[in-house]
């Protein structure tokens, strides 16, 4: 059972080119350096904001409690999305892992516009942790879109997020990880990680740039040359959204795919067992999980 998809407009405010961040040395403000040229010859740049289309397909054994994945998209300012990836080991403990997610994210939601969070991506993520009381553990991916092209980003763990330019990805966030398949996760245990062992970019962007954001069963389980052929293709959000989902959760399934996730645990040591290689085989498939994929579109407000 699919979530259906749903599409939006992000109206523009005021630009702004002042920016935080917990991990800058000065946390209220990042320079540019700006080469001016008479007004005639430089005209004001247009404001930015996203085009949405969302598409989340549960884990076939979850699709009762609509998995343990959760998002939101937000029309504050220049457009604010974020993905939430429940921990399963929390299932082992008799805890509902889709519950901290879910909570996380909506604790973000509300928290979008507070005035101490100050379009901070760091500083949400730290505010939205704290306000969770829900035990069990996920990871997250959150991204703040300034009106004048300046994307920001934060990321704990191995949820993603792809920057597409003329049918090219021009960036890509990297997973954290412990080790194989245990990523960095905010947590209700004090012993794991906050925002300040997030990944923070800030990304240029312009009119016509893709932005792909998921669950890691999205990146785990399809590759970037398939990413690129779909939303060049497809350049409706709701409907590469959805194609993306798709393709993410048919390769989840296959036993005999080449899967990201399979290329990966081989070149980390894991592989069949030592009978199984002597008679040719070894570790394929996808990797059965949640899969949401959020594809946002910069246009001009």
């Amino acid at each position: 059972m699919a979530i259906p998809v749903t599409r939006m407009m992000v109206p523009h405010a005021r630009p702004s080119l002042r920016l935080s961040h917990p991990n800058l040395p000065n946390p209220s403000r990042v320079d540019f350096l700006c080469l001016c040229v008479p007004s005639e010859h430089q005209p004001l740049r247009p404001e930015l904001s996203l085009s949405v289309g969302i598409h989340a397909i549960p884990h076939p054994d979850k699709v009762e409690k609509g998995g343990e994945d959760a998002f939101f998209v937000s029309s504050y300012r220049g457009g604010v999305m974020a993905v939430a990836d429940g921990v399963s080991g929390w299932a082992e403990q008799d805890v509902d892992p889709s519950l901290f997610s879910k909570e996380l994210m909506a604790n973000a939601s509300r928290l979008v516009d507070d005035e101490e969070v100050r379009y901070d991506p760091g500083f949400l993520i730290d505010k939205a942790h704290t306000a969770t009381t829900s035990r069990g553990s996920a990871t997250i991916i959150l991204a703040m879109l300034e009106e004048v092209g300046i994307l920001k980003i934060g990321n704990v763990g191995d949820c993603g997020l792809k920057l597409l330019r003329e049918g090219q990805i021009i960036f890509a966030t990297t997973p954290q990880e412990h080790y194989f398949d245990c990523p960095y996760q905010l947590s209700s245990e004090g012993s794991a990680q906050t925002f300040l062992d997030a990944s923070f970019s800030i990304v240029e962007v312009q009119k016509g740039d893709v932005i792909v954001m998921g669950s890691d069963g999205l990146f785990d389980n399809v590759f970037d040359h398939e990413i690129i052929s779909i939303v060049t293709k497809h350049t409706d959000v709701a409907i590469s959204s959805r194609l993306l989902a798709e393709v993410a959760s048919s390769h989840s399934r296959d036993t005999e795919f080449e899967s990201p996730y399979a290329l990966e645990a081989r070149a980390k040591g894991f592989d069949v067992p030592l009978w199984k290689k002597v008679l040719g085989k070894k570790l394929t498939g996808g990797k059965l999980d949640d899969v949401t994929v959020i594809v946002a579109k910069v246009v001009s407000s």
